[in-house]
């Protein structure tokens, strides 16, 4: 089973399925024929959810749910004062079981929040957290494919790229350009902008670099923090395969907030410059405009022997 984490039976539950955002992102996955086998929302275990392709059951907690369903993801679309609770509640749930991964959409959450919930997940060595505030992970299939969040999935298309980017449109963005040179995709993750969070860069970099699908990668970052400095310098000294680099926010002005909580340039570090000369330097291709990305691949794919 190629691609990194979830493929074609990855089995998906709903935390909030019966929310607005639930149910319509709900539909939205199923409609990618992603495998839906339920959804959780406390008081509400019981009831049926109607999806285009099937109707799924909701539980009242996550435990209940696995127990029934044998899911080995969820997904998370709960307002933000009740999100942390939920992914340390599907961490707990997904320990017993043996692992699993979580994918929280939701933004806005505390970061005191955040930094207990990641605490509890980083505990249990086989449960994964994606986000929160990402819009998540999807792996393309032949026929629709694994689609875990928000993306639309009728951008994308199965493939060899891996792509990993902070920010949600510039994932899409990297879509766009790898489709215009002719390139799919094998997974896309998107690793949210939060100060606090799960899964990083690096351990992106490491599952591409084991995947036989993937033969290149896209790594999107942006201002503020370290992050794809550590990156670049892990992947200088790990990576065989190549990588090509892009910063969103290189017109930032210090100390302004872009978008992201974590996207805030301090005391002269994190700038986007600092980190384009990161990524040269570690032999990353880089693109210094997102319109850039799909010819500066192709030449990474030259370089590499692969085209």
């Amino acid at each position: 089973m190629m691609s990194i984490w979830i493929h074609e039976e990855s089995k998906v539950l709903i935390q909030g399925i019966t929310g607005k955002q639930g149910t319509f992102h709900g539909t939205m996955m199923d409609e990618y024929r992603t495998n839906v086998v339920g959804g959780v929302t406390p008081g509400k275990g019981g009831q049926i959810v109607e999806l285009p392709n099937k109707n799924v059951p909701v539980f009242n907690s996550v435990s209940e749910g696995l127990e029934e369903t044998d899911a080995d993801v969820s997904v998370i679309y709960v307002p933000a004062r009740f999100a942390a609770a939920a992914i340390i509640e599907a961490a707990d749930a997904f320990e017993e079981k043996g692992g699993g991964i979580i994918v929280c959409i939701t933004e806005g959450i505390p970061i005191l929040d955040m930094i207990r919930a990641v605490a509890r997940v980083d505990g249990y060595p086989n449960v994964r957290l994606i986000g929160p505030n990402c819009p998540g992970i999807i792996t393309p299939g032949d026929e629709g494919g694994c689609k875990v969040g928000i993306m639309p999935g009728f951008i994308h298309a199965k493939g060899r790229i891996g792509i990993v980017s902070k920010s949600g449109t510039l994932t899409y963005e990297a879509v766009a350009q790898t489709m215009s040179v002719n390139e799919g995709q094998s997974t896309c993750v998107g690793i949210g902008g939060d100060p606090v969070n799960g899964t990083g860069f690096i351990d992106c970099l490491a599952a591409f670099e084991a995947d036989p699908q993937t033969e290149a990668i896209v790594m999107i970052g942006e201002i503020g923090g370290s992050a794809e400095e550590e990156a670049a310098e892990w992947a200088a000294n790990n990576m065989s395969k190549p990588i090509v680099g892009f910063v969103a926010g290189s017109t930032a002005p210090p100390g302004k907030r872009m978008g992201h909580a974590g996207a805030i340039i301090s005391g002269g570090k994190g700038t986007a410059e600092e980190k384009f000369v990161a990524f040269e330097k570690a032999g990353i291709y880089v693109a210094r405009d997102p319109s850039e990305i799909g010819n500066v691949l192709v030449k990474a794919l030259k370089d590499a022997g692969l085209r």
